[in-house]
């Protein structure tokens, strides 16, 4: 039996990367210095400020897209064949830390998400934080045809791709359309792991991929269709997916739909944690296809959070992870005049805090074996319609929990009426003077209340030790109680 479980190992191990090696790796270009700096909607600080460079890579090379064999079932048991080829020309935007001792090991590639007509890095807005202070290395992926070449994102705020915006610099990017950005997104992984590749000066030991929104429905398709062929990534982070589906394959290619209700699948062979905010319940449907927690499942599920927020908009492109104001309730109703103008303040909740959370979780997950521990689920009533379920502060029961919603000094709900906009960006409402005085007679009163819950939530694995501090820190001068 000793001798036995090292061969299984090296089996094993050999059959990874036999997977492995049927991605090509494309052909790398750069970094890329000029004309200008690469386009991506990311944080507006300079990275030199926390030890990271950026950088811009071209990637260029022939792409597979997908055809089923057989039923694609709600059980995400698919299995899918390449179909037509197409060559392609991308490009990846790299963070990386500076000094090479820096780097912690981990690789997290982000499917940027076009939904708005740009290609942006959401969870490096809404995550950055954690992923700098502990040295992992970001690549983002222009994976969509939106994001290349242009066209209606999903809800249409703008139109901003690459080719448009800087022609001189992206002009021999082309992409062949969205059937093709499964494959893409494999190849972009595999020049990751290249020893030539953009990050040849780092030793990478693991590579997470992750998608929030709308690429969150489109790596729900990866991670059931194209992963059990690729075998890239060594975890998935699924961020504020609905029941809806990304196409496994798009006009002018034969349109091949997937079931929006379609879940993880049950023998996927990596960790992968699904992040959901209270919007992502109710408004978009993940509600009715919540599925059990498994040996490769997590299912976070966060209370007081809506599917965006001004974290997203306002306050996270600044923060560098050190100053308590970031703690404030920054709740405007029109986050971007003429763009997004809602009729109530949107919503300033916790959820960027668990989501570095949730990070830190995933990345120990898949470096050490050892899973985070189930975490409970947010009330939710089945209706019609579905609806969370609120105490009588007006937050939500249930689910994950931080001080934001057990010692309020607002609602924080993630349903607005609205524009599909609004309706994604939640609402806060701030309590009054005379209800702030009711709960919390003293400062003294509000601190301690304040403290006792932030430290189950530390104890629980919600909130980090680093972020526990900036909120402690908050709480200690802000003008609550008395």
């Amino acid at each position: 039996m000793t001798i036995l479980r090292p061969l299984l190992l090296l089996v094993a191990l050999a059959c990874a990367t036999t997977a492995r090696a049927d991605v090509p790796t494309p052909e790398i270009q750069g970094p890329i210095a000029s004309p200008e700096g690469a386009f991506i909607q990311a944080t507006s600080f300079d990275l030199s400020q926390v030890g990271y460079v950026k950088e811009e890579y071209f990637l260029k090379g022939t792409a597979n897209a997908y055809a089923n064999v057989g039923p694609l079932g709600d059980d995400g048991m698919w299995t899918v064949e390449p179909a037509a080829t197409a060559p392609y020309t991308t490009r990846i935007v790299v963070f990386k830390p500076a000094k090479p001792k820096k780097f912690n090991g981990t690789v997290i590639v982000e499917w940027l998400n076009v939904s708005g007509g740009v290609d942006a890095a959401a969870d490096w807005i809404l995550a950055h934080v954690e992923l700098l202070r502990d040295g992992y290395a970001y690549v983002g992926v222009s994976a969509q045809f939106v994001g290349v070449e242009g066209g209606p994102g999903l809800v249409n705020v703008i139109s901003l791709p690459l080719k448009k915006v800087n022609p001189a610099r992206y002009h021999s990017l082309s992409h062949a359309g969205d059937s093709f950005s499964y494959d893409m997104f494999s190849q972009a992984g595999a020049a990751v792991r290249s020893a030539s590749g953009p990050l040849k000066d780092l030793k990478v030991k693991e590579v997470i991929a992750i998608g929030e929104s709308q690429t969150a429905f489109r790596m729900v398709t990866y991670i059931d269709a194209v992963h059990p062929l690729a075998r890239m990534f060594d975890g998935f982070l699924v961020h504020s997916r609905g029941a809806f589906g990304a196409a496994l394959s798009e006009t002018p290619q034969p349109a091949i739909a997937v079931p929006g209700g379609a879940q993880i699948r049950a023998d996927v062979d990596v960790p992968v944690l699904t992040f959901e905010t209270e919007t992502d319940l109710t408004f978009l449907g993940y509600f009715g296809v919540r599925q059990d927690d498994s040996k490769n499942f997590r299912l976070w599920e966060v209370a007081g959070t809506s599917h965006a927020d001004s974290y997203t908009l306002v306050t996270g492109n600044t923060d560098l992870g050190t100053n308590p104001a970031v703690v404030d309730i920054t709740a405007p109703s029109s986050p971007l005049p003429g763009i997004i103008d809602c009729n109530f303040p949107i919503n300033s909740g916790p959820q960027h805090f668990v989501l570095n959370a949730a990070f830190s979780a995933l990345n120990k997950w898949v470096r050490k074996g050892k899973a985070p521990k189930s975490a409970p689920r947010l009330d939710v009533s089945a209706g019609p319609p579905v609806a969370i379920m609120h105490d009588a502060n007006g937050n939500a029961l249930g689910g994950i929990r931080t001080p934001q919603v057990d010692v309020p000094v607002a609602a924080f709900t993630g349903e607005q009426d609205g524009s599909i906009l609004c309706r994604l960006f939640g609402t806060t409402d701030v309590f009054d003077a005379a209800k702030l005085s009711a709960l919390y007679p003293t400062h003294k009163d509000f601190v301690s209340e304040w403290n006792k819950s932030l430290k189950k939530s530390v104890k629980a694995g919600w909130i980090l030790k680093p972020d526990a501090k900036i909120i402690k820190k908050w709480a200690a001068t802000a003008p609550i109680g008395g």
